[in-house]
């Protein structure tokens, strides 16, 4: 993404009234799931939670470590008891790891507590954005970066999009985003109202 400033939202997105649930951003790494949730958060005056940044807190070690000395299957296990202690929380934003909604049980309980947004971002940004910060990545480690991202989308798109909001991005600053977000987010509200 590119726009980190501080620039006013329009009048509508910065009036919104924060929903009664917590928004839960999905979608593939590099997304900006955490960057916009974090943006998405101040702007709604919610707090604000990265999955991520959690597991790692309650294993204390990084996500990395947890791979490399536990596996995928053990992370996997420890983030769905942290998603699940989160939401119990109440309204919030709430940033998931990339494979976070793939798992069922996970899916079941955000279908049943939150509303799930998957930001759908082109492979070709996906890409630029995970090189940046290519140690950060353990699924990325020792392959090839572009032919695991499009096995990755074909894996998890259709999962993804179980979701109850898709907004499609690209690069564009941050508020543009956020202010996507918060329209699809009111649109939601108002149909399930209907």
């Amino acid at each position: 993404m590119t726009g980190e400033a501080e620039t006013p939202l329009p009048e509508a997105a910065s009036a919104h009234h924060a929903p009664a649930r917590p928004l839960v951003l999905l979608g593939m790494m590099g997304a900006g799931k955490s960057s916009l949730g974090g943006r998405l958060a101040k702007v709604l005056k919610l707090p604000f939670h990265d999955a991520d940044a959690e597991v790692e807190k309650a294993a204390g070690m990084p996500i990395a470590d947890i791979f490399a000395n536990h596996g995928e299957a053990a992370f996997r296990d420890g983030e769905r008891r942290v998603i699940k202690r989160l939401v119990a929380r109440g309204p919030q934003v709430l940033a998931l790891g990339g494979g976070a909604f793939m798992d069922a049980q996970t899916r079941e309980l955000l279908a049943e507590s939150a509303i799930t947004i998957w930001l759908d971002v082109p492979i070709d940004e996906l890409e630029r954005r995970v090189k940046r910060k290519p140690g950060k990545r353990p699924l990325l480690a020792g392959v090839d970066i572009r032919q695991k991202l499009e096995t990755l989308m074909q894996e998890r798109a259709p999962v993804y999009a179980d979701a109850d909001i898709r907004i499609a991005l690209s690069d564009r600053a941050h508020d543009a985003a956020v202010t996507q977000i918060i329209e699809a987010v009111q649109q939601f509200d108002q149909t399930r109202e209907a």
